[in-house]
């Protein structure tokens, strides 16, 4: 799918109610889940012990953190939207996450949006994103939720 371009807050609400759109594949290595652990100083064996995990863990592998999986909303939601002639873009929240499932080391992930309400606040763009973040081959996504981010427009 081709990278949506947005210039304005008017062509912005002209998606409202659409699929925005779905990012490439982004597999979870551990050595990404490593660096995130030693990023955030959780180093649960569940995460980054490989032997361990492939004897007593119920997925006989390691596995992503929770927040590693929602770490990766910005870089994913890059590939998906570039918004022009904005002087700030703010995170304002996170609504209804959900953790579905997790992430077994080596699985694939991407993420899938639709724009689920707009709004002007005197000239600030409140996007209101509803995501997945899908597991290759699963049913079940990683995680869900409605991400608001403020787009301050030129």
């Amino acid at each position: 799918m081709e990278k949506l371009i947005i210039n304005s807050y008017e062509e912005f609400a002209a998606h409202l109610g659409e699929q925005l759109g779905i990012s490439d594949w982004l597999e979870v290595d551990q050595e990404r889940i490593n660096l995130f652990a030693d990023a955030t100083l959780d180093h649960q064996w569940i995460h980054v012990d490989v032997e361990k995990a492939k004897k007593e863990s119920q997925y006989k592998n390691t596995i992503a953190h929770g927040y590693l999986t929602l770490s990766l909303l910005p870089y994913l939601w890059s590939q998906i939207i570039e918004v022009n002639n904005i002087k700030m873009l703010v995170n304002y929240g996170m609504d209804k996450m959900r953790f579905g499932q997790p992430v077994v080391t080596g699985s694939k992930v991407r993420l899938v949006t639709k724009l689920q309400a707009i709004s002007n606040l005197r000239g600030i763009c409140k996007a209101e994103i509803e995501f997945k973040i899908e597991i290759e081959g699963q049913r079940k996504p990683a995680l869900e939720g409605v991400a608001t981010f403020l787009y301050y427009f030129e």
